[in-house]
């Protein structure tokens, strides 16, 4: 069979050579890749963009690819897998509206919060003298997030009122992370080592994943 990888990190590049190592697997695409899956044995690089919805589709039809396999997030949330669903075209990924929960961190609390799930506290902002208001009420150590998709960096860990200042200004501003910036979520800070308990679901079934650490800093000491 052929697989498509849609992407181009390390986590496609992870993805493509496990794919690549099963038995009934004879050739594994990547799109767009990168120049690690460019080298690697089994893959081979395709130069459509991941959010080109149609090119992907027409490739897959072309090739007979009997799987596409999902990375990144921005196409997830955009509905690749409805897109390609409708096509008849096999698409390991959450459809459009689960996938809210990773494009949206005001939806997900909200939906955490609603369904009885334990969260942080928290408060969502789009205006910038009710988010400092908030900010100024709760105190530091605070956790200020950018709602939308900011590659893995719309988080401020801050540790003093002035930094949880500075974050909700540029976000809300437009300065840092654009778009994904426009609504800000302020979180209550909450200690201790973080771990991921990961499940695959269809509806009916569950299927655990090994448990993991994702250790999201990303400066030297923990900073950032």
């Amino acid at each position: 069979m052929k697989i498509l990888v849609i992407g181009s990190g390390g986590r496609e590049h992870a993805l493509a050579w496990k794919a690549a190592q099963g038995d009934t697997v004879d050739r594994v695409y990547v799109a767009p890749g990168n120049a690690g899956t460019a080298t690697e044995t089994g893959l081979r690089n395709v130069a459509i963009d991941s959010m080109d919805f149609a090119g992907l589709a027409e490739f897959v039809e072309s090739e007979g690819i009997a799987l596409t396999i999902v990375g990144p997030e921005a196409p997830l949330v955009a509905g690749i897998v409805d897109y390609f669903s409708e096509r008849g075209l096999r698409c390991f990924g959450p459809r459009k509206g689960a996938a809210q929960l990773e494009g949206s961190k005001a939806f997900t609390k909200d939906f955490l919060a609603r369904h009885g799930i334990p969260t942080g506290a928290y408060a969502n902002f789009t205006e910038l003298e009710p988010a400092l208001a908030y900010l100024r009420g709760q105190g530091a150590p605070i956790v200020v997030k950018a709602d939308g998709l900011a590659a893995g960096k719309g988080v401020i860990v801050a540790e003093t009122l002035a930094q949880a200042e500075a974050a909700v200004t540029d976000m809300l501003s437009g300065n840092a992370f654009g778009d994904a910036g426009c609504r800000v979520v302020i979180e209550e800070f909450l200690a201790g080592e973080e771990a991921s308990f990961i499940v695959m679901v269809d509806g009916k079934n569950v299927l655990p994943m090994a448990t993991s650490q994702d250790h999201k800093r990303v400066g030297d000491g923990d900073t950032g």
